[in-house]
């Protein structure tokens, strides 16, 4: 696995993470009979919220993004894209992780959706993610906080 950090997100990260996100979700929404090149981006750029958003890199550069939003019951994971050609190779897996481990550690919950027949519901159900709800088009998952190892 290559290095990699996360920085906080910053406005002028705006346009690559929306650009990446069409790259990223074409294929499912394609699939879905959703894909709309100007509202992928669109949708992004109205739901951007820099302050709980993180930018990945991988080598110091610009490779992928992941946000946890607050909310009244639980973290929503959102907006976790990475650049196609450094998924599979654990790089999402760890930055999951990392995300969790913090949940874990302030006991709150963490909510997502996927699009259905993402392959990454596969990574979700790995980390303890559970089915909530689902309709044609969105999977709705939950996964309760696991308790801390004993110090």
């Amino acid at each position: 696995m290559a290095d990699w950090n996360i920085r906080p997100a910053t406005a002028t990260d705006l346009t690559p993470v929306a650009e990446l996100r069409a790259t990223v979700m074409r294929p499912d929404l394609e699939r879905l009979g959703r894909y709309d090149p100007h509202r992928v981006r669109q949708r992004f750029r109205d739901a951007y919220d820099p302050a709980h958003t993180w930018i990945i890199e991988v080598a110091d550069t610009f490779a992928g993004c992941v946000a946890l939003r607050p909310a009244a019951d639980a973290h929503w994971l959102e907006h976790f894209y990475l650049a196609p050609h450094l998924q599979g190779t654990g790089i999402g897996t760890a930055v999951l992780r990392t995300l969790l481990a913090r949940c874990d550690h302030d006991g709150v919950p963490v909510r997502l959706n996927v699009l259905q027949g993402s392959p990454a519901r596969r990574l979700y159900e790995r980390h303890g993610f559970l089915l909530e709800t689902e309709d044609p088009v969105d999977v709705f998952m939950i996964r309760p906080p696991t308790k801390p190892p004993p110090k």
